[in-house]
């Protein structure tokens, strides 16, 4: 059983925004980061990445553009536009209410 996935279903949103809130990638390096941040306990599956950015992209969340590597291929990079960093900031606001309320009932 995937816990860990389980528990961060639904949640792909805030992530994918999170880690592009530093900077803008290109989905292979936006799911090594997140590889990396949870010391290799989560990741995504290709499809459901790219699935999520398409989405967030349709949302305006997201903008993209194409950049040339230093080896000649291209890669399409995300960047959060300023509606998916307000989007992003509810989101979070959301994220510590459910947790004060699920740590209320848990910890009880």
């Amino acid at each position: 059983m995937d816990i860990f996935g389980d528990l961060l279903r639904g949640h792909s949103d805030m992530i994918l925004l999170s880690v592009l809130i530093d900077e803008d990638s290109y989905g292979y390096m936006i799911n090594k980061k997140i590889e990396e941040i949870t010391q290799e306990k989560f990741t995504f599956t290709e499809a459901t990445l790219y699935t999520s950015f398409k989405r967030l992209v349709n949302m305006g969340f997201l903008t993209t553009y194409w950049l040339e590597s230093k080896s000649g291929k291209k890669r399409k990079y995300y960047s959060i536009t300023n509606t998916g960093k307000e989007y992003l900031t509810n989101k979070k606001d959301a994220w510590v209410q459910m947790q004060n309320i699920i740590n209320k009932i848990v910890n009880k």
